[in-house]
Protein backbone atom coordinates (compact mmCIF):
# COMPACT_ATOMS: atom_id res chain seq x y z
CA UNK A 1 0.00 0.00 0.00
CA UNK A 2 1.02 4.03 -0.61
CA UNK A 3 -0.59 6.72 1.03
CA UNK A 4 0.52 10.07 0.09
CA UNK A 5 0.37 12.23 3.46
CA UNK A 6 -0.54 16.28 3.78
CA UNK A 7 2.86 16.90 5.88
CA UNK A 8 3.44 19.64 7.36
CA UNK A 9 5.77 18.99 10.40
CA UNK A 10 3.73 19.96 13.02
CA UNK A 11 2.87 18.21 16.27
CA UNK A 12 0.01 16.17 14.38
CA UNK A 13 1.70 15.69 11.13
CA UNK A 14 5.10 14.49 12.61
CA UNK A 15 3.01 11.73 14.26
CA UNK A 16 1.08 10.44 11.13
CA UNK A 17 4.08 9.35 9.45
CA UNK A 18 5.27 6.94 11.86
CA UNK A 19 1.99 5.70 13.08
CA UNK A 20 0.50 5.39 9.28
CA UNK A 21 3.94 3.17 8.61
CA UNK A 22 3.21 1.49 11.85
CA UNK A 23 -0.45 0.50 11.45
CA UNK A 24 -0.67 0.23 7.64
CA UNK A 25 2.55 -1.27 6.98
CA UNK A 26 2.51 0.90 3.92
CA UNK A 27 4.91 3.27 2.42
CA UNK A 28 4.49 6.88 2.98
CA UNK A 29 4.94 9.48 0.96
CA UNK A 30 4.80 13.13 2.42
CA UNK A 31 3.89 16.47 0.55
CA UNK A 32 4.09 19.73 1.74
CA UNK A 33 3.05 22.63 0.15
CA UNK A 34 4.94 25.99 0.52
CA UNK A 35 2.07 28.37 0.71
CA UNK A 36 4.57 30.95 2.38
CA UNK A 37 5.33 29.36 5.79
CA UNK A 38 8.87 30.48 5.49
CA UNK A 39 11.13 29.04 8.05
CA UNK A 40 8.64 26.53 8.87
CA UNK A 41 10.15 24.74 6.02
CA UNK A 42 13.76 24.09 7.14
CA UNK A 43 14.88 21.08 7.00
CA UNK A 44 11.32 19.71 6.44
CA UNK A 45 12.20 16.87 4.25
CA UNK A 46 15.05 15.29 6.17
CA UNK A 47 12.78 15.75 9.12
CA UNK A 48 9.92 13.64 7.11
CA UNK A 49 12.55 10.70 6.26
CA UNK A 50 13.49 10.01 9.36
CA UNK A 51 10.30 9.90 10.61
CA UNK A 52 8.78 7.24 8.28
CA UNK A 53 8.36 8.91 4.74
CA UNK A 54 10.11 7.27 1.70
CA UNK A 55 10.01 10.48 -0.30
CA UNK A 56 8.72 13.91 0.10
CA UNK A 57 7.33 16.47 -1.89
CA UNK A 58 7.86 20.34 -1.02
CA UNK A 59 6.26 22.22 -3.61
CA UNK A 60 6.34 26.01 -3.89
CA UNK A 61 2.29 27.22 -4.38
CA UNK A 62 2.90 30.49 -3.34
CA UNK A 63 2.53 31.88 -6.95
CA UNK A 64 -0.75 29.80 -7.39
CA UNK A 65 -1.71 30.03 -4.12
CA UNK A 66 -2.18 34.17 -4.35
CA UNK A 67 -3.20 34.19 -8.04
CA UNK A 68 -5.82 31.37 -7.97
CA UNK A 69 -7.20 31.22 -4.25
CA UNK A 70 -6.67 34.47 -2.23
CA UNK A 71 -7.02 36.73 -4.69
CA UNK A 72 -10.44 35.33 -6.16
CA UNK A 73 -11.69 35.28 -2.74
CA UNK A 74 -10.89 39.13 -2.19
CA UNK A 75 -12.62 39.84 -5.61
CA UNK A 76 -15.40 38.40 -3.93
CA UNK A 77 -14.54 40.81 -0.15
CA UNK A 78 -15.11 37.27 1.44
CA UNK A 79 -15.27 37.35 5.40
CA UNK A 80 -16.73 34.31 7.61
CA UNK A 81 -18.82 35.99 10.30
CA UNK A 82 -18.02 39.12 9.69
CA UNK A 83 -14.27 39.17 10.71
CA UNK A 84 -12.11 35.72 9.84
CA UNK A 85 -10.17 36.37 6.44
CA UNK A 86 -10.50 32.90 5.65
CA UNK A 87 -6.65 32.16 5.71
CA UNK A 88 -6.63 28.38 6.58
CA UNK A 89 -9.53 27.73 4.87
CA UNK A 90 -8.66 28.81 1.40
CA UNK A 91 -5.15 27.08 1.53
CA UNK A 92 -6.77 23.67 2.47
CA UNK A 93 -8.51 23.12 -0.99
CA UNK A 94 -5.16 24.15 -3.12
CA UNK A 95 -3.09 21.66 -0.52
CA UNK A 96 -5.47 18.45 -1.46
CA UNK A 97 -5.60 19.24 -4.99
CA UNK A 98 -1.74 19.36 -5.60
CA UNK A 99 -1.49 15.96 -3.05
CA UNK A 100 -4.60 14.38 -5.43
CA UNK A 101 -1.72 14.93 -8.33
CA UNK A 102 0.91 13.10 -6.89
CA UNK A 103 -0.99 10.32 -5.32
CA UNK A 104 -2.11 9.92 -8.91
CA UNK A 105 1.83 10.57 -10.38
CA UNK A 106 3.05 8.04 -7.73
CA UNK A 107 0.39 5.78 -8.10
CA UNK A 108 -0.64 6.07 -4.59
CA UNK A 109 -3.85 3.65 -2.56
CA UNK A 110 -4.48 6.33 -0.30
CA UNK A 111 -4.52 9.81 0.81
CA UNK A 112 -4.80 10.98 4.67
CA UNK A 113 -4.68 14.28 7.16
CA UNK A 114 -3.63 14.73 9.90
CA UNK A 115 -6.84 17.16 10.51
CA UNK A 116 -8.86 16.51 13.58
CA UNK A 117 -12.23 14.60 14.39
CA UNK A 118 -13.53 17.91 15.59
CA UNK A 119 -12.52 20.76 13.29
CA UNK A 120 -12.81 22.23 10.37
CA UNK A 121 -10.15 20.99 7.96
CA UNK A 122 -11.06 17.28 7.62
CA UNK A 123 -14.27 18.68 5.40
CA UNK A 124 -12.36 21.15 3.80
CA UNK A 125 -9.44 17.92 2.93
CA UNK A 126 -12.20 15.24 2.33
CA UNK A 127 -14.67 17.70 0.24
CA UNK A 128 -11.93 18.58 -2.36
CA UNK A 129 -10.67 14.65 -2.54
CA UNK A 130 -14.56 13.89 -3.33
CA UNK A 131 -14.15 16.18 -6.26
CA UNK A 132 -11.16 15.53 -7.76
CA UNK A 133 -10.46 12.22 -7.09
CA UNK A 134 -13.51 10.23 -5.90
CA UNK A 135 -11.62 6.86 -6.50
CA UNK A 136 -8.72 7.74 -3.75
CA UNK A 137 -9.00 5.69 0.00
CA UNK A 138 -9.23 8.51 2.64
CA UNK A 139 -7.34 8.14 6.24
CA UNK A 140 -8.47 10.19 8.91
CA UNK A 141 -6.33 8.95 11.44
CA UNK A 142 -7.71 11.15 14.26
CA UNK A 143 -11.33 9.52 13.80
CA UNK A 144 -9.57 6.17 14.27
CA UNK A 145 -6.40 6.00 16.29
CA UNK A 146 -6.83 5.76 20.27
CA UNK A 147 -4.71 9.39 21.39
CA UNK A 148 -7.06 11.35 22.96
CA UNK A 149 -5.54 14.54 22.56
CA UNK A 150 -2.93 16.70 22.32
CA UNK A 151 -1.03 15.69 25.14
CA UNK A 152 -0.98 11.77 24.11
CA UNK A 153 0.87 12.81 20.89
CA UNK A 154 3.43 14.77 22.80
CA UNK A 155 4.09 11.83 24.68
CA UNK A 156 4.00 9.69 21.31
CA UNK A 157 6.67 11.93 19.99
CA UNK A 158 8.84 11.05 23.34
CA UNK A 159 8.92 7.44 22.90
CA UNK A 160 9.43 7.50 19.26
CA UNK A 161 11.77 10.22 19.23
CA UNK A 162 10.06 12.45 16.93
CA UNK A 163 10.63 16.46 17.62
CA UNK A 164 7.79 18.82 17.65
CA UNK A 165 7.24 22.34 17.53
CA UNK A 166 5.23 21.95 20.32
CA UNK A 167 5.78 21.43 24.38
CA UNK A 168 3.42 21.03 27.39
CA UNK A 169 4.39 24.71 28.18
CA UNK A 170 3.04 26.41 25.21
CA UNK A 171 0.49 23.76 23.48
CA UNK A 172 -1.54 26.03 21.32
CA UNK A 173 -1.41 25.23 17.46
CA UNK A 174 -0.35 27.49 14.84
CA UNK A 175 -0.66 27.39 10.83
CA UNK A 176 0.93 29.73 8.69
CA UNK A 177 0.63 30.81 5.10
CA UNK A 178 1.01 33.73 2.82
CA UNK A 179 -2.35 35.14 4.18
CA UNK A 180 -2.15 34.81 7.79
CA UNK A 181 -0.57 32.57 10.94
CA UNK A 182 -3.76 31.62 12.99
CA UNK A 183 -3.53 30.00 16.53
CA UNK A 184 -5.76 28.38 18.69
CA UNK A 185 -6.37 25.84 21.20
CA UNK A 186 -4.32 24.67 24.18
CA UNK A 187 -3.71 28.15 26.39
CA UNK A 188 -6.11 29.86 23.75
CA UNK A 189 -9.26 27.89 24.66
CA UNK A 190 -10.26 30.29 27.58
CA UNK A 191 -12.32 33.10 25.26
CA UNK A 192 -11.88 35.37 28.36
CA UNK A 193 -7.61 35.07 28.48
CA UNK A 194 -5.91 37.31 26.40
CA UNK A 195 -3.26 36.09 24.22
CA UNK A 196 0.13 35.78 25.05
CA UNK A 197 2.20 39.06 23.68
CA UNK A 198 5.53 37.14 23.03
CA UNK A 199 3.05 34.38 20.65
CA UNK A 200 2.86 36.65 17.26
CA UNK A 201 4.65 36.74 14.57
CA UNK A 202 4.11 38.45 11.32
CA UNK A 203 2.68 42.05 13.48
CA UNK A 204 4.27 44.11 15.95
CA UNK A 205 1.44 45.06 19.36
CA UNK A 206 -0.43 48.38 17.84
CA UNK A 207 1.05 49.91 20.89
CA UNK A 208 4.41 49.42 19.88
CA UNK A 209 3.95 50.28 16.00
CA UNK A 210 6.10 53.61 14.69
CA UNK A 211 4.69 56.81 15.82
CA UNK A 212 4.55 58.28 12.71
CA UNK A 213 1.78 57.26 9.72
CA UNK A 214 2.89 55.47 6.92
CA UNK A 215 1.04 56.10 3.27
CA UNK A 216 0.64 53.43 1.07
CA UNK A 217 -1.46 53.14 -2.63
CA UNK A 218 -2.57 49.83 -4.14
CA UNK A 219 -3.70 49.71 -7.88
CA UNK A 220 -6.01 47.96 -8.93
CA UNK A 221 -7.06 46.05 -12.47
CA UNK A 222 -10.09 44.38 -12.55
CA UNK A 223 -10.66 43.87 -8.70
CA UNK A 224 -7.01 42.59 -8.61
CA UNK A 225 -4.32 44.32 -6.78
CA UNK A 226 -1.33 44.33 -9.67
CA UNK A 227 1.14 47.05 -7.87
CA UNK A 228 2.05 48.29 -4.54
CA UNK A 229 3.52 52.16 -3.75
CA UNK A 230 3.46 52.01 -7.75
CA UNK A 231 5.72 48.82 -8.30
CA UNK A 232 4.33 46.21 -10.41
CA UNK A 233 4.09 43.18 -8.44
CA UNK A 234 2.85 39.31 -8.89
CA UNK A 235 -0.19 38.33 -6.96
CA UNK A 236 2.33 36.52 -4.36
CA UNK A 237 4.66 40.01 -4.66
CA UNK A 238 1.31 42.11 -3.47
CA UNK A 239 1.07 39.66 -0.13
CA UNK A 240 3.99 40.07 0.62
CA UNK A 241 4.91 43.76 0.78
CA UNK A 242 1.25 44.41 2.24
CA UNK A 243 2.75 41.68 5.09
CA UNK A 244 5.44 43.52 5.79
CA UNK A 245 4.02 46.73 5.67
CA UNK A 246 1.19 45.67 7.76
CA UNK A 247 3.29 44.41 10.45
CA UNK A 248 5.37 46.99 10.97
CA UNK A 249 2.17 48.93 11.52
CA UNK A 250 0.58 46.33 13.93
CA UNK A 251 -2.48 46.04 11.61
CA UNK A 252 -4.50 42.76 11.39
CA UNK A 253 -5.02 40.76 14.43
CA UNK A 254 -8.38 39.53 14.89
CA UNK A 255 -9.64 37.52 18.03
CA UNK A 256 -12.30 35.49 17.50
CA UNK A 257 -14.89 33.37 18.51
CA UNK A 258 -16.35 31.44 15.50
CA UNK A 259 -18.96 28.89 14.62
CA UNK A 260 -16.98 25.85 12.87
CA UNK A 261 -18.97 23.85 10.65
CA UNK A 262 -19.24 20.59 12.52
CA UNK A 263 -21.27 22.49 15.24
CA UNK A 264 -18.94 23.83 17.75
CA UNK A 265 -18.11 27.45 18.85
CA UNK A 266 -14.30 27.64 18.90
CA UNK A 267 -11.67 30.45 19.72
CA UNK A 268 -9.24 31.56 17.41
CA UNK A 269 -6.54 34.30 17.25
CA UNK A 270 -5.34 35.59 13.71
CA UNK A 271 -2.71 38.07 12.33
CA UNK A 272 -3.75 39.29 8.47
CA UNK A 273 -1.53 42.02 7.77
CA UNK A 274 -1.40 41.95 4.35
CA UNK A 275 -5.12 40.89 3.99
CA UNK A 276 -6.72 43.37 6.08
CA UNK A 277 -5.17 45.98 4.29
CA UNK A 278 -5.97 44.27 0.44
CA UNK A 279 -9.69 43.44 1.66
CA UNK A 280 -9.78 47.41 2.96
CA UNK A 281 -8.30 49.09 -0.27
CA UNK A 282 -10.67 46.48 -2.31
CA UNK A 283 -13.71 47.66 -1.01
CA UNK A 284 -12.54 51.57 -1.30
CA UNK A 285 -11.91 51.07 -5.02
CA UNK A 286 -15.53 49.37 -5.52
CA UNK A 287 -17.04 52.05 -3.73
CA UNK A 288 -15.65 54.49 -6.67
CA UNK A 289 -16.68 52.05 -9.51
CA UNK A 290 -19.30 49.60 -8.85
CA UNK A 291 -22.99 50.41 -9.52
CA UNK A 292 -25.39 49.99 -6.68
CA UNK A 293 -27.24 47.58 -7.42
CA UNK A 294 -24.72 45.49 -8.66
CA UNK A 295 -22.44 46.19 -5.43
CA UNK A 296 -25.78 45.58 -3.25
CA UNK A 297 -26.38 42.15 -5.16
CA UNK A 298 -22.73 41.10 -4.65
CA UNK A 299 -22.81 42.23 -0.92
CA UNK A 300 -25.68 39.95 -0.29
CA UNK A 301 -23.66 36.81 -1.49
CA UNK A 302 -20.86 37.63 0.85
CA UNK A 303 -21.86 35.34 3.85
CA UNK A 304 -22.95 32.80 1.61
CA UNK A 305 -19.38 32.74 -0.57
CA UNK A 306 -17.66 32.99 2.78
CA UNK A 307 -19.64 30.28 3.96
CA UNK A 308 -18.72 27.75 0.95
CA UNK A 309 -14.93 28.59 1.76
CA UNK A 310 -14.79 27.91 5.34
CA UNK A 311 -16.88 24.76 4.66
CA UNK A 312 -14.49 23.38 1.89
CA UNK A 313 -16.64 23.66 -0.40
CA UNK A 314 -14.05 25.43 -2.91
CA UNK A 315 -14.47 22.57 -5.89
CA UNK A 316 -17.92 22.52 -5.43
CA UNK A 317 -20.30 23.78 -8.74
CA UNK A 318 -22.49 26.48 -6.56
CA UNK A 319 -18.82 28.45 -5.33
CA UNK A 320 -18.26 27.95 -9.34
CA UNK A 321 -21.83 29.99 -10.05
CA UNK A 322 -20.72 32.85 -7.56
CA UNK A 323 -17.38 33.29 -8.63
CA UNK A 324 -18.58 33.98 -12.17
CA UNK A 325 -20.88 36.03 -11.02
CA UNK A 326 -18.42 37.96 -8.50
CA UNK A 327 -15.80 38.34 -11.67
CA UNK A 328 -18.68 40.11 -13.65
CA UNK A 329 -19.14 42.59 -11.27
CA UNK A 330 -15.63 43.07 -10.80
CA UNK A 331 -14.89 44.25 -14.82
CA UNK A 332 -14.76 47.63 -14.17
CA UNK A 333 -13.19 47.45 -10.67
CA UNK A 334 -10.03 49.69 -11.61
CA UNK A 335 -8.04 52.64 -10.05
CA UNK A 336 -5.84 53.36 -7.84
CA UNK A 337 -6.42 53.58 -3.58
CA UNK A 338 -4.55 55.83 -0.91
CA UNK A 339 -4.09 54.20 2.51
CA UNK A 340 -3.02 55.33 5.80
CA UNK A 341 -1.22 53.08 8.02
CA UNK A 342 -1.14 54.05 11.90
CA UNK A 343 -0.92 52.14 14.99
CA UNK A 344 -2.89 48.93 14.16
CA UNK A 345 -5.22 51.01 11.91
CA UNK A 346 -5.94 51.41 8.08
CA UNK A 347 -7.38 54.74 7.29
CA UNK A 348 -8.21 55.79 3.55
CA UNK A 349 -6.77 58.60 2.43
CA UNK A 350 -7.86 59.23 -1.25
CA UNK A 351 -9.14 57.00 -4.24
CA UNK A 352 -9.01 57.56 -7.78
CA UNK A 353 -9.86 55.89 -11.11
CA UNK A 354 -10.77 56.73 -14.88
CA UNK A 355 -13.54 54.40 -14.72
CA UNK A 356 -15.43 56.17 -12.01
CA UNK A 357 -18.65 56.52 -11.56
CA UNK A 358 -18.92 59.08 -8.64
CA UNK A 359 -19.74 63.32 -10.31
CA UNK A 360 -18.29 66.36 -8.02
CA UNK A 361 -21.31 67.54 -11.07
CA UNK A 362 -24.27 66.17 -9.31
CA UNK A 363 -23.05 65.37 -6.10
CA UNK A 364 -21.74 69.09 -4.77
CA UNK A 365 -23.33 70.95 -2.31
CA UNK A 366 -22.75 73.92 -4.91
CA UNK A 367 -25.13 75.18 -7.61
CA UNK A 368 -24.22 72.11 -9.89
CA UNK A 369 -25.39 74.41 -13.73
CA UNK A 370 -28.55 71.66 -13.86
CA UNK A 371 -27.18 68.60 -13.56
CA UNK A 372 -29.44 67.88 -10.83
CA UNK A 373 -32.83 69.09 -10.43
CA UNK A 374 -33.76 68.74 -7.03
CA UNK A 375 -37.85 69.53 -7.47
CA UNK A 376 -37.36 65.69 -9.39
CA UNK A 377 -37.05 64.31 -5.75
CA UNK A 378 -40.82 65.15 -4.86
CA UNK A 379 -42.24 62.87 -7.19
CA UNK A 380 -40.01 60.51 -6.07
CA UNK A 381 -40.09 60.92 -2.61
CA UNK A 382 -43.99 60.87 -2.62
CA UNK A 383 -44.32 57.45 -4.82
CA UNK A 384 -41.95 55.08 -2.65
CA UNK A 385 -44.12 56.99 0.48
CA UNK A 386 -47.21 55.55 -0.58
CA UNK A 387 -47.23 52.45 1.00
CA UNK A 388 -46.44 54.09 4.24
CA UNK A 389 -49.19 56.27 4.20
CA UNK A 390 -51.26 53.29 3.25
CA UNK A 391 -49.96 51.25 6.05
CA UNK A 392 -50.30 54.83 8.75
CA UNK A 393 -53.95 54.67 7.79
CA UNK A 394 -54.57 51.54 8.10
CA UNK A 395 -52.70 51.63 11.66
CA UNK A 396 -55.10 54.54 12.56
CA UNK A 397 -58.18 53.02 11.69
CA UNK A 398 -57.39 49.97 13.45
CA UNK A 399 -57.10 52.13 16.69
CA UNK A 400 -60.13 53.35 16.30
CA UNK A 401 -61.95 50.25 16.76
Amino acid sequence: MKIVVAYSGGLDTSILLTWLKEQYNAEIIAFCADVGQEEELKGLDKKAIRTGASKCYIDDLREEFARDFIFPMMRAGALYENQYFLGTSIARPLIAKRQVEIARKERADAVAHGATGKGNDQVRFELTFAALAPELQVIAPWRTWDFKGRTDLINYAKSRGIAVPVTAKKPYSMDRNMLHISFESGILEDPWAEPPADMFKLSVAPEQAPNKAEYVTLDFERGNCVAVNGRKLTPAGVMLALNKLGGKHGVGRVDLVENRFVGMKSRGVYETPGGSILHFAHRQIETLTMDREVMHLRDSLIPKYAELVYNGFWYAPERDFLQAAVDHSQEKVSGTVRLKLYKGNIITAGRKSALSLYNPDVATMEADGGAYHQGDATGFIRLNGLRLRSWARREKAGKKK
